[in-house]
């Protein structure tokens, strides 16, 4: 089995950031860098950006070069950059994962290719081109629940001889997978827990970083649930997971990107405009996902 010589220490909490817009729906990175900041305030670890959260699929190729490009100049090298690499084709995925390189972005998230359900076979072919095409680490996305191609443990063991593929982000709801891959690929990858509500589970199985969804709303509590939680200090962080978990589990909807923006909005950290064919939410739904954010509002721990 092939151990990555790349030189990565990626761990800890990695926020998949939201892109901020303005009221039409264009692009406003000023309001993404500001955002991005109080997120670096915080304390996180790293930075993903154009994930699902960072509502890579409803961005022109263009755009997600100005939301890369952004973030590079504001960030400089205070902590890793990373990108999702989410496109409907290989060659376009090669494509972008070459011009993020060019860029200077840190690393890539690798998705499977969208719309198309691609058998074993042809996910594990998509994701050795990409890896062709680029000289930067990789980590790769699990998510069967949104994108129905499941990477599984054994699939993994067969691409452990691919240096590149450093870490995965493990996001089958499925906390099992984190013991099956220990057992099955030994230290081989850096395991990331994807799922916010299964971050605490996933520690304790040996996860050492989190990519985040509702750190954009709440980073102080994201990063004191994740301070406890690695220190071992389980009694504390099981109370501050309890408050967050009604929080958490809006993380796993399909409407996640919504839910957290409202978060941001309520919490003073962002807008909540979406881009179609994302709505912002309205009637009874929104007064319901307000519920819960109010609530946790009046409620937040401290350390």
């Amino acid at each position: 089995m092939a151990i990555s010589n790349l030189n990565v220490n990626w761990h800890g909490v990695y926020p998949a950031v939201t892109t901020q817009f303005r009221d039409d729906q264009s692009l406003d990175m000023p309001a993404t860098g500001k955002h991005i900041e109080t997120l670096l305030d915080a304390g996180v670890h790293g930075l993903i950006v154009l994930g699902t959260v960072g509502e890579n699929n409803s961005l022109e190729y263009a755009e997600k070069l100005e939301v890369l490009h952004g973030t590079l100049q504001r960030v400089g090298k205070r902590v890793p950059i990373l990108t999702g690499v989410a496109e409907s084709s290989t060659a376009r995925a090669c494509r972008f994962a070459a011009d993020t390189q060019k860029a200077g972005v840190d690393g890539l998230m690798v998705l499977p290719a969208m719309i198309y359900k691609s058998d074993p076979r042809e996910t594990i072919a998509h994701f050795r081109a990409v890896a062709r095409a680029t000289d930067l680490p990789i980590l790769v996305y699990n998510n069967p629940v949104s994108y129905a191609v499941d990477i599984t443990p054994t699939m993994f063991l067969e691409m452990a001889d691919e240096p590149k593929f450093v870490a995965i982000k493990e996001s089958s709801e499925n906390v099992r997978r984190i013991t099956d891959l220990k057992n099955l690929c030994g230290e081989r990858y850096r395991l990331f827990c994807g799922v916010d509500d299964l971050v605490l589970e996933s520690v304790l199985l040996g996860a050492i970083g989190w990519i985040s969804g509702l750190v954009n709303a709440f980073p102080a509590e994201n990063r004191l649930l994740w301070d406890l939680a690695v220190a071992g200090r389980y009694e504390e962080a099981l109370r501050v997971y309890r408050w967050y978990t009604p929080l958490l589990h809006l993380d796993t909807h399909v409407k996640l990107v919504q839910y957290i923006k409202l978060a941001m909005a309520e919490t003073g950290l962002g807008s909540e405009m979406v881009r179609a064919p994302r709505l912002p939410l309205v009637g009874a739904e929104r007064e319901a996902i307000l519920t819960i954010i109010r609530k946790a509002i009046q409620t937040r721990p401290t350390r």
